[in-house]
């Protein structure tokens, strides 16, 4: 039995438009230079105050960035419905859930630095539901690098982190696994580079979501 463990933004779905447009909005309300779309992808992955710390070039999320996160959660709906922004799925992943979400020696679950309701709309509007069995969101656990995602998904589940799979397409997510004790599978079609990805400790990364099923057996 195996557990594999999805982070969601740029691996399974491109959100990047739709969370920098959010992203932009918030900055702006909030009088501060408007970010790029380059440093948006760069925090994608992590909690939110803290990656608005980040971009803001701060050590740590305070008060300000509580604020700006807030209405951030306030605004993202709203910019989705406005402009008919989605989260379409990367190429392949639909093919590759189909396939391993009724085997029975796996277990699939979602790692993500979304909000535990923006999972729960993903999961629903791709009809993924019946296939990730277990799933922990930044409402629930501290920020990636942290690895509480991962081991709080491992006791759920009742698996060991060492027949644990993290897949996905940023460092943190790289870091996250290997601070956990899992696998670290880097997908290069996300927002970070592969050498970045190799930098963070990634033990392999695949250009297709096809390629993951030689590492998931």
């Amino acid at each position: 039995m195996k557990l594999v463990l999805f982070d969601c933004d740029g691996t399974l779905v491109d959100s990047a438009s739709l969370i920098h447009e959010t992203m932009r909005r918030t900055f702006l309300h909030f009088e501060k230079p408007e970010p790029t779309l380059a440093q948006t992808k760069a925090i994608i992955g992590l909690t939110l105050d803290i990656a608005i710390a980040r971009m803001l070039g701060r050590p740590h999320a305070g008060d300000e960035e509580v604020e700006m996160m807030a209405y951030y959660k306030s605004l993202f709906s709203v910019v989705r419905k406005e402009l008919d922004f989605h989260e379409p799925l990367f190429d392949g992943i639909r093919q590759l859930i189909d396939t391993i979400g009724p085997r029975d020696d796996l277990r699939i679950g979602a790692v993500t630095g979304k909000s535990r309701r923006g999972l729960n709309h993903l999961m629903e509007i791709h009809g993924f539901d019946k296939h990730f069995v277990v799933s922990r969101t930044a409402d629930e656990c501290p920020s990636k690098p942290h690895p509480a995602m991962v081991t709080e998904c491992c006791d759920e589940t009742g698996l060991v982190a060492g027949v644990t799979l993290v897949i996905g397409d940023a460092i943190y997510d790289m870091q996250m696994a290997k601070a956990a004790g899992a696998t670290a599978i880097g997908v290069s079609w996300g927002y970070a580079t592969v050498d970045d990805l190799w930098n963070a400790g990634a033990d392999a990364i695949v250009d297709h979501p096809s390629e993951l099923l030689v590492h998931i057996g």
